[in-house]
């Protein structure tokens, strides 16, 4: 049994290892280049009003500078666009150097025409992911930033209205807590640029403080939607690499139609494609240089201050952040465009499709495909190109003039930066008033590049492929052969729309003939949330390409593409199969916050099956074993089912609110809109095949963490083992009644002035003192049993019943039974607070964040406020001190069990509880006839009601096991207390009972016996009782040490 037990968890583990691996390392490694300072850093701190520095003495503003930059603000004379860095959990104020170097920098290639200043908040690096309880402070705190940097710009000309900010993870939530604020004026934020900051939900909810937080900037940015839409917000989420803050957790929450609100992921910016961890998006040099080229592009030449126009803002972020069309934001793309280049450089393609190298000399060219012959066969003109100079370089033209075009419209803007080169694609149905496509292939100054162009099919390119179910463990394989004679291919992935899928493509690209080509590029698309990402290949080559999803679809009814932007007269092969462990990493990703849970659960069924088993049998089985019985999948589910699904009638919910309990978490399946939208998505198979799997998780997690808690109290107590008198009752590291009132008073006063995960963490050490205390009494004991004698077989001349020689196997192990009951009571008590203290460190763990929040700022103040433990803990703190003197007897006497018990290996038994007993007259003398012909010590070890329950269908009960064995004379009595025997008294005894062996009768008579010597050398167990007839008072299984 033990075995199966420690294989099963032992598999749970390795599922839960291999999706912690796929997790935290089954990704490419960072590929971000690292921003580097030119000159020393410097923060100079700004001095704030006397009464918001003594009421936010932990918090600080400063003023980033480089140089002679930061000679030159010495004196707080500022005339540059202020931005405002905002840290995130744990985070530093100094991570704003990258972007307010990156700032610097472009200013001086402008000759400081436009710069920024770019200020930072220290927020004491506290822990506001776990901790909410400073979430409302720093709000407030900012708000009294914002108002101190403006007042830094009073003698400019040109004073800002408003200050631009970016907040890196909770540092975004903090922004757009702002509005929150019943004082604020929302015209001093315009823009909020955030990083990796969870706006959907908090990662992890370990106190009301952070729910109350999100609950409350949730309903204002809901409620007041049209106040805010000029508010422009755009939130930038990290990719895979970031295991922390997963990407779908910063999608923001908004209405369809308000374009102020963007998200994005970072692998799909243009210029950047990479994935960033939750610290590198911060220095990531691509995505600085990005969110620096937007705001130098945002800030107005004339006034040196950003724009106040929403639409300026929205066309400059999704130029630098979504599409990057070759054309500048604010370009005029609506005016006629005429061409002056003499005849010899038009060309007109007459085939399909344009391949075009450019010399290196500089030269006019244009290239002209006609569509007035081709518009019913043909859907789509593809273009790319690469190293172009020309940012304005595909034209639709409306006035022929022989075989030159005298006037044509820019169509560039389609235009799309990809990583190896540019690409457009335009529909032929929308081009109405246009005869002809022009490809401008000039090159002014000589730089070479490539074009290729053609003309498509729609129909003929999009494929759709049926990806492999998830539970195909990859041993199903969907393969596709392109013959490729286009450009762009399209793969639809049919039914791949749910974040719990996880797939690795395989592409194979051939070609026949060898030559230069442009590299492929793989996109998966995904077309309800930017969150593409790329993959560049060379030709021919092997390419592996892992696809999973950040948000799942609302509706189901649309599903990921796979576009492939191959080379002509190629051979491509794709295969996609299921990766297993990936669709574990995905199910860690989003599911991993409420794993804890689950382990508590689980500890808490552990000691109801252990408490069960004591009030059944007397004894608390093994850990092992209460695993197994708690891990019982129906009485986890069919619960939160059935609260769930109550919790779908408006009734219940109006009930569940007026009884003022909290919401019921729900697994963080689909975004806030998806699970408002969409009433079916609660019937997919996910939550249904996951949530049991979280639960063998979980309970793998408590099964493997008691482990390596009990191996960790075993070898302390080697260590403390020293410092301590060697004990061997039950009763060590328990506490006296006075003393369990003032420790339980003093805790109180402690959580209530200090921090309540103090407290907490005392009670808990305190039991923890307890467990070690058993352990080395059990290890003392163990040490005692192995140095005991063992029994030598009795003659019935000496007046105890004679056993024969196989009758040494039923003396209860044959060593002394006061020992071994001891052991066996220190080994139940154990078991029993090994498993209290498990629960305890795994309360204590959970209220750790405020801990460290208390003693981070414990030279600011002693009382932490809000505390999220406090007076919540006091129940517990009380029945830790109390549980510290607990043990199976006490249990026992709570529940009101008084069952009659025998000796067996010094261990009690009861006899034959809860049955129904016969009454008739032939079965009691069954027993009578049973218990005669056992031996004495088969009835101390309590077999007579099992031997007489074998082979019938009722069982004796407990009231017919009572009555005749009072009438046998077996009454109930307590055990004699004798001298234990040492090995030197046996063979004494052993040695004198061999020279009188030979005694006559006459001589015996002379021998007076005595046993009024005594010595106590242990402590006595008084609990137990025993029935023996008068006659063996002194038998050895009838007395005890």
């Amino acid at each position: 049994m033990r075995v199966a037990v420690y294989a099963f968890y032992g598999f749970a583990l390795g599922l839960l290892l291999v999706g912690v691996r796929e997790l935290l390392f089954g990704f490419e490694e960072n590929r971000c280049s690292m921003t580097y300072m030119f000159e020393y850093p410097e923060y100079r701190r700004v001095q704030l009003p006397r009464r918001v520095a003594r009421q936010y003495p932990s918090y600080g503003l400063y003023l980033y500078g480089e140089g002679a930059y930061a000679q030159e603000t010495r004196g707080l004379k500022l005339t540059g666009a202020p931005v405002l860095f905002l840290p995130g959990n744990a985070g530093s104020y100094k991570q704003a150097r990258s972007l307010g170097s990156v700032a610097l920098r472009k200013a001086e290639n402008l000759d400081r025409l436009i710069h920024m200043n770019v200020f930072t908040i220290d927020f004491n690096e506290e822990l506001v992911a776990l901790y909410g309880g400073s979430l409302r402070r720093q709000t407030q705190f900012l708000h009294e930033s914002i108002k101190a940097i403006l007042r830094l710009y009073k003698d400019c000309p040109d004073p800002p209205t408003g200050v631009v900010l970016v907040g890196h993870s909770m540092g975004g939530v903090v922004a757009r807590a702002l509005f929150t604020l019943a004082r604020f004026n929302p015209r001093l934020v315009s823009l909020i640029i955030t990083q990796a900051s969870p706006h959907q939900a908090p990662v992890l909810s370990l106190d009301p403080y952070i729910l109350e937080f999100y609950s409350t900037v949730r309903h204002r940015w809901a409620t007041n939607a049209e106040d805010l839409r000029n508010i422009t917000v755009l939130s930038v989420g990290g990719g895979y690499l970031d295991f922390q803050v997963r990407s779908g957790l910063t999608a923001l929450s908004c209405p369809i139609d308000d374009l102020n609100k963007m998200s994005a992921v970072v692998t799909a910016v243009p210029r950047t494609w990479v994935s960033t961890d939750h610290i590198s998006i911060v220095w990531c040099k691509e995505l600085v240089l990005a969110t620096v080229r937007a705001f130098f592009d945002l800030i107005e030449p004339e006034t040196g201050q950003f724009t106040e126009s929403p639409e300026k803002r929205i066309s400059v972020l999704n130029y630098h952040f979504f599409r990057h069309p070759v054309l500048q934001p604010g370009e005029a793309q609506d005016a006629p465009v005429t061409f002056s280049a003499p005849p010899e450089a038009w060309k007109e393609v007459n085939t399909l499709r344009l391949f075009y190298t450019a010399p290196k000399e500089a030269q006019v060219k244009y290239f002209l495909f006609a569509l007035s012959s081709r518009r019913k066969a043909y859907s789509h003109f593809h273009c790319r190109s690469n190293n172009m100079e020309m940012t304005s370089w595909l034209y639709g033209c409306t006035q022929m003039s022989g075989s030159i075009c005298v006037q044509a419209v820019d169509l560039s803007s389609e235009t799309e930066l990809l990583p190896a080169y540019k690409a457009v694609t335009v529909k032929i149905s929308e081009l109405l008033s246009v005869s002809h496509l022009i490809i401008d292939a000039s090159n002014p100054s000589g730089a070479q590049f490539v074009v290729e162009c053609e003309l498509q099919r729609e129909q003929s390119l999009t494929v759709s492929v049926q990806v492999p179910h998830t539970l195909s463990f990859g041993l199903t394989v969907s393969d596709i052969s392109i013959n490729s004679s286009g450009l762009l291919h399209t793969l639809l992935l049919q039914d791949f729309h749910q974040v719990y899928q996880a797939f690795r493509i395989t592409i194979m690209s051939h070609c026949k003939t060898t030559k230069e080509r442009l590299p492929s590029v793989y996109r998966l698309r995904v077309p309800w949330f930017h969150e593409d990402s790329f993959a560049m290949a060379s030709i021919p080559s092997v390419s592996e390409i892992y696809s999973m999803l950040h948000t799942s679809h609302p509706d189901n009814t649309s599903s990921a593409l796979l576009q492939l932007h191959t080379a002509p007269n190629c051979q491509y092969r794709v295969s996609i199969r299921t990766s297993f462990p990936k669709v574990l990493g995905q199910i860690l990703r989003f599911c991993g916050p409420v794993l804890p849970v689950y382990s508590a659960v689980v500890l808490l069924l552990m000691i109801r099956a252990q408490v069960s088993s004591i009030k059944r049998s007397g004894h608390p089985v093994g850990m092992q074993e209460a695993m197994i019985k708690s891990l019982q999948l129906h009485k986890l589910e069919l619960p939160v089912l059935l609260l769930l699904l109550l919790l779908r009638q408006s009734w219940f919910q109006d009930v569940w609110s007026s009884l003022g309990l909290p919401w019921v978490d729900t697994l963080p399946l689909n975004s806030v809109e998806s699970i408002s939208q969409d009433p079916k998505a609660a019937m997919q198979e996910w939550p249904r095949l996951v949530s049991p799997l979280l639960c063998v998780l979980g309970a793998a997690i408590a099964f493997w963490g008691s482990t390596v808690l009990r191996m960790s109290v075993y070898f302390l107590s080697f260590i403390l083992a020293p410092l301590h008198r060697p004990s061997v009752s039950r009763d060590c590291g328990t506490l006296r009644l006075h003393t369990r009132i003032l420790l339980i008073v003093s805790l109180s006063v402690l959580g209530g002035v200090t921090c309540g995960a103090l407290a907490l963490m005392v009670s808990a050490l305190l039991h923890f003192y307890r467990v070690l205390r058993l352990q080395m009494t059990e290890r003392s004991l163990s040490h005692m049993l192995n140095l005991a004698p063992q029994k030598v077989s009795q003659n019935s001349e000496n007046g105890f019943h004679g056993t024969d020689s196989h009758s040494n196997g039923k003396e209860c192990n044959g060593s002394p039974l006061l020992s071994e009951s001891v052991l066996q009571d220190v080994r139940d008590d154990l078991q029993l607070h090994f498993s209290l203290s498990t629960v305890l460190t795994l309360t204590m763990m959970f209220s750790t964040p405020s801990l460290i929040h208390w003693k981070h700022n414990l030279r600011y103040w002693v009382h932490l406020d809000p505390d999220p433990c406090w007076p919540h803990i006091l129940p517990l703190l009380i029945s830790s001190v109390l549980l510290i003197n607990c043990n199976t007897n006490t249990l026992l006497r709570s529940s009101g069990e008084n069952l009659p018990t025998v000796v067996r290996g010094g261990t009690d038994h009861k006899l034959a509880s809860g049955c129904l007993a016969p009454k008739s007259h032939r079965c009691t003398k069954a027993m009578k006839a049973i218990i005669s012909g056992l031996s004495q010590q088969e009835v101390y070890c309590g077999t007579s009601h099992t031997k007489f329950n074998d082979g019938i269908v009722r069982n004796v009960s407990q009231h017919t096991v009572h009555h005749n064995l009072l009438r046998m004379g077996l009454h109930s009595c307590r055990p004699i207390r004798v001298p234990m025997m040492t090995p030197v008294h046996c063979r004494k005894h052993l040695q004198w009972a061999r020279e009188c062996r030979n005694w006559t009768l006459e001589q015996w008579k002379k021998v007076t016996w005595s046993d009024e010597s005594r010595f106590l050398l242990h402590h006595v167990y008084r609990h137990v009782r025993l029935r023996h007839l008068p006659v063996e008072l002194m038998s050895p299984g009838c007395t005890t040490g």
